[in-house]
């Protein structure tokens, strides 16, 4: 199940790609960002106008910024959006104009306890405008007039978003969702959109029983547009949801549990998680804080999770420039890669067996078992004869996993082979 060496690269080259791009809930970094993913994978992009309405919500301006930078009376550039996006604060409105240090402070947002990081901000809903910086360079700054400049637009637009449909034997869907609605930021941006698009290339060499619908969305708004247009295909049809978040670092796997913690998603990624990553870590659907909160609220309620490494809010460099590209590795790229890809290779090969005969079933004559029987040999069948012991119709490959402790991946060969003897009989769905 090991692919390419070289995957967590390529997925880590392709982040270094999208990284300058300033991203936000809407306008042309979104369009950017989608268009250099659509190289691994064949997006359709969607356009929805400003001020539709989406349930309770409604579609707001589109936003861009050409430039931005606060210069002193030399004209030195204090701070310069060319350097570095997170500087402006998202969604800030333009302005042109010269003030003293006491009424730049008013819009300035710095970390005192991070004073060597540039913080994230937005203020998507609320016209204003800022800048953020370090807070070592915001004590440095003398009391004088400083020229402000933020080159951006707000104007009726449109919200875009990107879906790619992977069909398969059954009109039953695995849903793969992720977000494209942040600047400069590698782990809680780029990790899930750059896995989830290897995962979608991944998908199409495979043979499959299921569709796979994946969508790339600005989070919340775009979360929330999508339901909108797509619930009833999705409540019909989504077997098991993943929404990738912070999925490229080296310090932990953990997943975010649905609403109830009991849908298929959850026993899945549990399942995986516990065989591969026995410490990992379980978050409560009260930890939530990513587009899990559209998709498993009430009267929605997919049966999603939310697959991370280190969750979103919990590691210091969350929402700052620290979320760097130094900070997402190629090893870290590829194990929440692999995360996602056992996952659905468990959805794909799952089943439900039943012992063809009664009692044990003689192994030895059909080449199961060995001909000498010793302390040693009797180890090596026991993991089949486990297995034999709790196929009995009611268990899927994944509750057998769980209560004989085996993964799934490694109990697979062993159905197989039992199907082909004739000691076992695949019970269909009903």
């Amino acid at each position: 199940m090991i692919d390419g060496a070289n995957i967590g690269d390529q997925m880590h080259s392709l982040m270094t790609k999208v990284f300058p791009i300033c991203r936000s809930i809407t306008g042309d970094g979104v369009r950017e960002t989608l268009k250099v993913l659509s190289e691994i994978i064949p997006l359709n992009m969607y356009e929805v106008p400003t001020g539709t309405k989406v349930f309770d919500w409604t579609v707001p301006k589109e936003w861009n910024i050409r430039d931005a930078f606060i210069a002193d009376e030399g004209g030195n550039k204090i701070i310069d959006f060319q350097e570095n996006n997170l500087h402006v604060v998202g969604y800030s409105v333009p302005v042109d104009k010269w003030m003293p240090l006491s009424e730049l402070q008013e819009h300035l947002h710095s970390l005192p306890d991070q004073p060597n990081a540039i913080p994230y901000i937005t203020s998507f809903y609320k016209e204003r405008w800022g800048f953020c910086i370090a807070h070592n360079e915001r004590l440095k700054l003398k009391n004088y007039k400083y020229h402000v400049f933020i080159d951006s637009e707000l104007k009726d637009g449109n919200l875009t978003y990107g879906e790619y449909i992977i069909p398969g034997e059954s009109k039953q869907e695995v849903f793969l969702s992720t977000y494209i609605c942040h600047p400069s930021m590698a782990n809680n941006e780029l990790s899930g959109p750059v896995v989830t698009a290897f995962i979608g290339k991944w998908i199409t060499s495979e043979p499959r029983r299921y569709t796979y619908r994946i969508n790339f969305v600005p989070e919340t708004i775009g979360t929330i547009v999508y339901l909108n247009r797509h619930l009833k295909e999705l409540k019909q049809n989504v077997l098991a949801g993943f929404n990738l978040s912070c999925i490229g670092d080296d310090r932990a796997y953990s997943y975010v549990a649905s609403r109830y913690g009991n849908s298929y998603a959850d026993k899945v990624a549990s399942n995986v998680l516990s065989m591969k990553h026995p410490g990992f870590i379980k978050y409560s659907y009260l930890d939530r804080g990513s587009s899990e909160r559209q998709y498993c609220s009430p009267g929605i309620d997919l049966p999603l999770v939310t697959l991370t490494r280190s969750k979103y809010y919990t590691y210091p460099e969350y929402h700052t420039s620290l979320d760097n590209l130094e900070f997402v590795t190629a090893d870290g790229l590829l194990g929440g890669y692999e995360l996602v890809r056992d996952c659905i290779y468990t959805i794909e090969k799952n089943r439900t067996f039943k012992l063809a005969c009664y009692c044990e079933p003689q192994l030895g004559k059909r080449g199961l078992y060995p001909s000498l029987s010793t302390m040693k040999s009797r180890a090596t069948v026991k993991t089949i004869k486990d297995f034999i012991a709790y196929a009995d119709g009611n268990n899927d490959l994944l509750e057998i996993s769980n209560i004989i402790g085996k993964p799934v991946w490694s109990i697979v060969p062993i159905a197989e082979k039992l199907v082909e003897v004739g000691l076992l009989e695949e019970k269909q769905r009903t």
